[in-house]
């Protein structure tokens, strides 16, 4: 369990200060200077000493993807975007940094864009988030107002912030399409490569990173590389923001050490499971678009990327679906097929005809007008969409259903019988009976 003193986000829960004068007063903008001031190549060492990996969903180690912006400027400018589109069902962490601790995020921007050789940053919020872009756009305007960002600021580096709002597209979670519509076109993804950290955003060197990556950087740098790593399990180290909803007592977003076991966080934080451990059927570990696991597979569950890699799914944005008994497996993963279908762009034909097809034969098997030869065929469209998209929304839509297939495969079948069995309409036999 993570002690108070190591938690990196103090107000998450906004039960204080969320403004300048209470960041400070916690410990956010202590000396920056001194930090820019150990220059460029210190930050990035210290940043892939720490081991942060990427708390997007991806889990790519942060040091080592701002290590990969050029050293020597060739005349373009520099950039560093922040995706704040966080659009994955069941993920809700980014909007309470945004909203109760926006400065961590703030100053996490001038020490990456610093150590990436940027002089702005755009962050670019999800349609949706109106407050919380309201409030980031305040934190922003302080951090001008008191000369800590902006020209001849008192950091010593040139730096400017550039709040953007989307439009609510999920596609633009994805870090060329979130380039994309930052350019004023559609939000589709693009090909890589070129890679963004050559060719990004107006073409010019961009790294992409996600709001909680960003926020945590200041807080490593001060306190070490050493202290964050030495939090965690090997090669999954450091502190985490989980968010838990669905069926326990409290469904909450709570941060945590990577690597902590999944029953420990649900009955430490959550209250437990609603009607107890033993009630509990299934979860889903990393947002919606990473496969489900039986409860089977959930005593003894450390949440971390490469344990939850071994099992078939992934730690993703680490939201924690929690699904009892009273759950219907199939209409749970149908619904988040209908998710992708309607957020698919439309750009790769896999995901554009395949996710429409996956959503239509589930919503079929959830209601059991299926035939059991189908079950095969529909896994079978899952590995023709997965690994054949520009994007990973192909993958995130095909994964929960081959989820579904692996551990549910038997509840399908028993909807499929029981479906056979019931009369059909205009039997003799229920005429008969009727008269």
């Amino acid at each position: 369990m993570l002690d108070d003193k190591d938690r990196i986000f103090t107000n998450l829960y906004g039960l204080h200060d969320w403004g300048l004068k209470g960041a400070m007063a916690r410990g956010q903008w202590d000396n920056t200077k001194a930090l820019l001031d150990k220059g460029r190549e210190w930050i990035v060492d210290e940043m892939k000493a720490s081991g942060l990996r990427g708390r997007g969903g991806a889990g790519f180690p942060t040091g080592l993807k701002w290590s990969f912006m050029p050293k020597e400027s060739d005349g373009r400018p520099a950039y560093l975007v922040v995706n704040a589109d966080e659009s994955e069902p069941g993920t809700c962490k980014d909007r309470e940094i945004m909203r109760h601790d926006p400065h961590t995020l703030v100053e996490g921007c001038l020490v990456a864009s610093f150590a990436m050789g940027a002089h702005t940053a755009i962050i670019y919020v999800r349609g949706e988030f109106i407050r919380e872009r309201e409030r980031l756009q305040a934190a922003v305007d302080q951090a001008y107002e008191a000369k800590l960002i902006g020209k001849n600021n008192k950091n010593g580096w040139d730096f400017d912030i550039i709040v953007h709002h989307g439009a609510g597209a999920y596609i633009c979670g994805e870090e060329t399409a979130l380039l994309e519509s930052l350019e004023g076109k559609k939000g589709m993804p693009r090909l890589k490569p070129p890679f963004p950290a050559s060719v990004g955003v107006y073409g010019c060197p961009t790294t992409v990173n996600n709001v909680e990556s960003i926020a945590v950087g200041p807080t490593i740098l001060r306190r070490g590389a050493a202290w964050f790593s030495g939090i965690g399990r090997p090669k999954n180290v450091g502190t985490k923001l989980f968010c838990i909803s669905g069926h326990v007592e409290k469904p909450c977003t709570v941060e945590e050490e990577m690597g902590i076991p999944l029953r420990e966080l649900i009955e430490r934080h959550c209250g437990g499971v609603r009607g107890g451990w033993d009630n509990l059927l299934a979860v889903i570990p990393g947002g919606a678009s990473v496969p489900c696991l039986p409860a089977s597979q959930c005593d003894d569950l450390f949440m971390d990327f490469d344990t939850l890699r071994e099992l078939k799914s992934g730690l993703g944005t680490a939201a924690v679906i929690v699904m009892d008994k009273s759950t219907d497996m199939i209409r749970a993963i149908a619904r988040l097929a209908y998710f992708y279908k309607h957020e698919s762009c439309g750009q790769c034909t896999p995901c554009r005809e395949g996710t429409g097809w996956m959503w239509r034969v589930l919503e079929r098997m959830a209601e059991g007008r299926a035939e059991k030869r189908e079950i095969d065929m529909l896994l079978e469209v899952t590995y023709q969409v997965e690994g054949h998209t520009i994007c990973a929304l192909g993958d995130a839509a095909a994964w929960p259903v081959q989820g579904l297939i692996r551990h549910f495969r038997h509840v399908i079948e028993e909807r499929i019988d029981q479906y056979a069995a019931k009369p059909a309409v205009g039997d003799p036999l229920m005429v008969e009976a009727a008269e």
